[in-house]
């Protein structure tokens, strides 16, 4: 077995993990022989304010370190977000045939290249609020825009082409499904973080036309699907993501990347993104409440039928959250409150917390899930009032803020749910060409 310990920057063999799991007897059992891949220099025994996780997946192990406020769940879903990111360059029935044929295999080999990629992931995993939330969040846009550029991706399509996503800075204008894929099962949003990671991760994909395997492991974990990845403006903050079954459709894709491109300057909507990037989404400013420094929120009453990405919205951090060590500090608040509403044993649907420098409170109902955070005097009374003017300001922008109607197209012939993973071997899969 392989075993992955989480919380650190960089892989390397790990004697060291093999003496922390000996010190852990009733969890050594479980990995006999195992070969240590570890993502940090050395991985330290837990102490009193440490948590130790282990998440076993397969043939690997994970595990985790922590002195944060994150609950033993949310570490456990951060070790899957690695784990799913190893799969999303290997594939899942690639490292079983692996291990089945040598199970001291060393993982490395194959992931070499990756760091970048999985240390990027690891900084995600921590600060990014659509990880703790299991949802994406969308650059806010006039609802007359987003829906012409979903219209730009209906009619560029090409045979086997199953997702057209255009993101800005990371952050989702729109994505449009082949209708039948909508049918069967929808994009999560842990596929499309890992997605976005990957692009991010290498300024390889700012050199031009990128064609590469990439497997979505919440969509399907044993196949590829091949990536046609573009910027489309010279900053690189706009980039289209074209996602196809057929790993020979190179060029009809490419030119359904052009078709996009000139219809998005013959509209000048590339100009409206690319201008608009230079100046922050929006300002807690704009709710028109003085005690409101943040918040996060999810909307939960979405039609299924429209099978759309869970999705969310959060304002710029602004004073006193502008050093990154604040930011870290209220992120650990984030995922206290988050915990204690999802708890397994006694979950809550509304939290009221004191900090040190600030209140915060909690909300979760059948219609959204709230997360925010005020100046230290606020009362519990005083916060949910507060609510009240901020749910009303949501409703009013809802359509700048989220997707509502995700678009939809048909294309022949049907396409399948990727091609199925094959032979491990770095020649073969390609991934880390040129990263």
């Amino acid at each position: 077995m392989g075993t992955v310990p989480s919380r650190g920057r960089r892989l390397q063999s790990g004697p060291r993990v093999g003496n922390c799991l000996a010190r852990c007897p009733a969890v050594a059992l479980g990995v006999p022989g195992s070969r240590a891949i570890s993502l940090s220099p050395c991985l330290p025994p837990a102490s009193d304010d440490q948590k130790l996780v282990f998440v076993q997946q397969g043939p690997l192990v994970l595990v985790s370190v922590s002195r944060t406020l994150q609950s033993e769940q949310q570490l456990r879903q951060e070790l899957l977000y690695v784990y799913y990111q190893i799969l999303s360059m290997l594939t899942q029935v690639s490292i079983t045939r692996i291990f089945e044929r040598k199970k001291n295999y060393d993982l490395r080999r194959l992931l070499a290249g990756s760091e970048k990629i999985l240390d990027r992931l690891l900084n995600l995993v921590e600060s990014d609020p659509g990880f703790l939330l299991g949802a994406v969040r969308c650059l806010p846009l006039p609802a007359s825009l987003r829906d012409a550029l979903g219209t730009l991706l209906q009619k560029a399509i090409t045979p086997n082409l199953v997702f057209s996503i255009l993101v800005a800075r990371s952050q989702l204008v729109t994505a449009v499904q082949e209708r039948a894929v909508i049918e069967e099962c929808r994009l999560e949003p842990t596929d499309l973080h890992l997605l976005l990671n990957l692009i991010g991760a290498s300024s390889a994909f700012q050199a031009g036309e990128i064609w590469t395997p990439i497997c979505l492991p919440r969509f399907n974990p044993d196949g590829y699907f091949y990536a046609y990845i573009s910027y489309l403006d010279a900053e690189c903050t706009v980039c289209l993501v074209l996602l196809s079954t057929d790993k020979e459709s190179f060029y009809a894709v490419s030119d359904c990347k052009r078709r996009v491109e000139e219809a998005m300057r013959t509209q000048g909507s590339l100009q409206v993104l690319s201008g608009g990037l230079q100046s922050p989404s929006y300002g807690v400013g704009q709710v028109g409440v003085p005690d409101l420094r943040h918040f996060l929120y999810k909307p939960l009453d979405i039609p299924e039928n429209y099978r759309q990405l869970p999705q969310f919205t959060s304002p710029e951090l602004e004073g006193p959250y502008c050093s990154e060590e604040e930011q870290h500090r209220l992120f650990d608040l984030y995922h206290h409150l988050h915990s204690r509403i999802h708890s397994t044993s006694r979950p809550l649907r509304l939290i009221y917390h004191v900090a040190e420098k600030e209140t915060l409170l909690a909300w979760v109902t059948s219609k959204f899930e709230l997360y925010t955070c005020f100046s230290p005097m606020v009362t519990k009374a005083g916060a949910i009032n507060v609510l009240t003017k901020l749910l009303r300001w949501i409703k009013k922008e809802e359509d700048r803020l989220f997707i509502r109607y995700p678009p939809k197209y048909s294309t022949t012939p049907n396409p399948g749910k990727g091609t199925k993973g094959g032979r491990p071997d770095g020649a073969e899969n390609g991934f880390f060409a040129g990263l």
